[in-house]
């Protein structure tokens, strides 16, 4: 399958069938700049269902690597996927933790072919976790794209 980029915004996904929209979260719980808000302005449970995971209300580990998926439409699942440590860049390291990215992109293809679903993206980690699309691409074609899963990403206007 290949990967196709699409000028729009990433919370209204195209296409048939079952979407996963996948971002990437950090790991001390908090929710409130970057592509959250878009999530939070169309839906409430993603960023409930977060919160709620960083407090331990969840059997999976809040940690690094791992991914929360939370249905907000009969055919659309969020995918909270943990690939930042902290929010700031300390010591002029980024908050981007490429393994758990990769990780965590494991955990989503096998949702997604367990559930026939496509994959839909912003250009993750490369916002405030200060992580370069040319090292989250590869990731993306190693986890998703060998697998034969469908992967569109949006570039908003």
């Amino acid at each position: 399958m290949p990967l196709t980029y699409q000028t729009g915004d990433a919370t209204r996904p195209l296409g048939d069938g079952q979407k996963i929209i996948v971002h990437v979260c950090n790991d001390v719980g908090a929710w409130g700049k970057g592509f959250v808000t878009s999530i939070s302005k169309r839906w409430k449970e993603p960023e409930a269902r977060y919160r709620a995971w960083f407090q331990g209300e969840e059997k999976i580990p809040f940690a690094l690597g791992e991914v929360q998926f939370v249905s907000v439409t009969p055919d659309i699942t969020i995918a909270n996927l943990i690939g930042q440590r902290n929010i700031r860049t300390r010591t002029k390291v980024p908050p981007i933790r490429y393994d758990a990215v990769q990780a965590g992109l494991a955990k989503v293809a096998e949702h997604a072919l367990k559930h026939s679903a496509s994959v839909h993206m912003p250009r993750i980690g490369c916002g405030l976790a200060g992580g370069k699309w040319e090292e989250i691409l590869p990731l993306i074609e190693a986890e998703l794209i060998a697998q034969g899963i469908s992967v569109t990403v949006y570039d908003f206007a």
